[in-house]
């Protein structure tokens, strides 16, 4: 059977695309090599959200030419936002690789590979699905004991939102929504196989609605918003015909849609986790505007504000932008003082960079590069200490964690006995200390934290906790976590 491999670069989005791509190739027949070098066919699922994702893939293109001159069968696959910005172009500056497949063109990779095999010539397929949008459905390999016990489920795909920094319009293409019906039949499927935790995924996830209209109008919702959407419908409708779910999570909503329908939503799911990331790109709302967020500042923190106030105890993470064009020191103090007035638990950060297609080509990149890494350095180091205040702070609690999998850090019988790694309902990682004859994978179970490490906790079971778990079967280092797929640079939106 031929053996492939995939490589991805980026957001949970990529992540996710790369998992359905596992599943065509698997049921067509293909079977997951060991390593890279194993492979007849290796993918590399790309990104352009950030210009350093774009040169590490020609980068690593570059470095697999080797590769393909070791063997002349060997395939060299470019997916992802990348593959649906560059298209033929890829295949003209590139001659390493041999096919080239948007997001939308998932399912025919299988039989691009097989018409390259009987002698066609190298493709690029990157068509967007906007007459009949196509929802790939997760299919866990029949062999495996147990699902894995969390995963991503896709509602929507594409923006219609403008931000002027943006590529994803223009890789991802306008909004399609997926029917409520089979996101609702997909995460019972994956709960029944033993799913504990589902995020569902979205470049603007709550701005969902149902294309055929088959949700209710959750309570709190306005007809007048401007903003509202049927996101909280979803989530309702999920938490009552899914109610082995434990926990459900989602990524990336947009300021603007936190509306009080999805407020009251938190509020009154137990399924909804005490944590929500959500992107804020900068503290200024001169900045703001010229980003095109269509919010500004007190908007912001006031919608925030609402969703703490009617959940105590949740934490916000966020994205954030340094250096776009025309920003002053002044704006960037805005953005710090946003970092502690929201006291966000969590910070992806990142320097401005040109990205094709989008309107802020039209603005000058006018702030020096030494000055955005400065700025970059003074925005991590105060999320930072916002983040270690709040891990000590949990010492000497008690945290329910969902077990994920193994610890990677200690691996099996490492340092300190850390053999099992989960996430608490807030999402702080826990790293659970002398369990190692236990099977904790996928349960939900109570530690006491005994230590803050710089990004995360240390933990041990409770004696009722200990007393409850199952003792450890032969084999069970084979069981599933997530799929097990490279990642080379996971970034926000």
């Amino acid at each position: 059977m031929p053996r492939y491999s995939i490589t991805t670069f980026g957001c949970q989005m990529n992540v996710h695309d790369s998992e359905r791509m596992h599943d065509v190739l698997r049921c067509a027949g293909y079977t997951e090599a060991g390593s890279a070098d194993e492979a007849d066919v290796l993918v590399l699922n790309t990104c352009s959200v950030r210009e350093k994702a774009e040169q590490k893939l020609r980068s690593e293109v570059g470095r697999l030419a080797r590769w393909k001159r070791e063997r002349a069968d060997r395939v060299l696959v470019v997916a992802g936002c990348v593959a649906q910005q560059e298209g033929e172009r890829l295949l003209k500056q590139m001659r390493a690789i041999d096919v080239v497949v948007g997001p939308d063109n998932i399912p025919e990779l299988p039989g691009l590979l097989g018409d390259l095999a009987i002698g066609g010539l190298p493709i690029a397929r990157t068509v967007f699905d906007l007459d009949a949008p196509r929802f790939l459905v997760a299919s866990p390999p029949s062999s495996s004991p147990r699902a894995a016990p969390t995963a991503f489920v896709t509602v929507m795909k594409g923006c219609d939102e403008r931000c002027s920094f943006c590529i994803v319009p223009h890789t991802r293409g306008p909004e399609r929504y997926r029917p409520s019906d089979e996101i609702v039949a997909e995460i019972a499927a994956l709960v029944a196989a033993g799913t504990r935790e589902v995020t569902l995924l979205g470049q603007t996830v709550n701005s969902y609605r149902d294309p055929l209209g088959a949700l209710p109008r959750a309570p709190g919702a306005s007809a007048d918003d401007p903003d509202e959407s049927e996101f909280a419908a979803l989530l309702r409708r999920v938490a009552a015909d899914v109610p082995g779910l434990a926990r459900l999570r989602y990524t990336s909503p947009h300021p603007r849609h936190l509306t009080p329908s999805l407020v009251l939503a938190h509020a009154e799911l137990a399924v909804l986790p005490r944590h929500v990331h959500m992107p804020v790109q900068s503290g200024s709302d001169r900045v703001l505007r010229r980003m095109i967020r269509r919010y500004t500042r007190a908007e912001y923190v006031a919608r925030t504000r609402a969703l703490v106030e009617a959940v105590p105890g949740l934490t916000l993470s966020t994205d954030i932008i340094v250096g776009f064009p025309g920003e002053t020191e002044d704006d960037f103090a805005a953005t710090l003082s946003l970092v502690r007035e929201v006291g966000f638990k969590g910070l992806f950060g990142f320097k401005y960079s040109r990205r094709p297609h989008t309107p802020a080509l039209k603005l000058p990149d006018d702030v020096p590069e030494g000055v955005k890494g400065v700025r970059l350095a003074r925005l991590f180091e105060e999320s930072e200490a916002l983040l270690a205040a709040h891990l000590s702070a949990l010492v000497g609690t008690t945290q329910e964690v969902l077990v994920e999998g193994r610890d990677k850090e200690r691996g099996h019988g490492g340092a300190g006995g850390a053999l099992w790694s989960g996430r608490t309902g807030r999402h702080e990682i826990a790293h659970i200390d002398g369990a190692g004859e236990l099977d904790l994978l996928g349960e939900v179970v109570d530690v006491s934290i005994t230590r803050a490490n710089k990004h995360s906790l240390q933990a041990e079971l409770t004696e009722a906790a200990r007393a409850a778990a199952r003792p450890r079967q032969r084999g069970l280092e084979a069981r599933p976590g997530r799929r097990s797929l490279p990642v080379v640079a996971a970034e926000g939106g």
